[in-house]
């Protein structure tokens, strides 16, 4: 019987800017992670970027990332800043917060 590693969840927190504001991206990003294993938000900013903060293994949590830059917002996206941290399991769900 193979050993299993116990998995380590991550957080992922990416800073969109672009045309990422009032074209549905929170919408579609709440979406897509109703596919995933993942907990978090996503928010507008006064800046006028998105803000996205997921929690989930590390795989999944890349696999999301990727579902967003093909979703059909993509091509607002103009550039994509991520930070990696240790989860701190403080979600529940996946939300658009303000």
């Amino acid at each position: 019987m193979p050993i299993q590693t116990p998995t380590v969840a991550r957080r992922m927190k990416i800073f969109y800017s672009g045309r990422v504001q009032g074209i549905g991206f929170r919408y579609t990003a709440r979406t897509i992670a109703t596919g995933f294993e993942i907990t978090g938000y996503v928010r507008n900013l006064t800046d006028g970027r998105v803000e996205l903060a997921a929690e989930g293994e590390s795989e999944e949590l890349e696999d999301f990332r990727a579902a967003l830059r093909s979703a059909i917002l993509a091509g607002f996206i103009r550039d994509e800043s991520v930070e990696w941290g240790d989860a701190q399991n403080e979600y529940r769900g996946f939300e658009i917060t303000q």
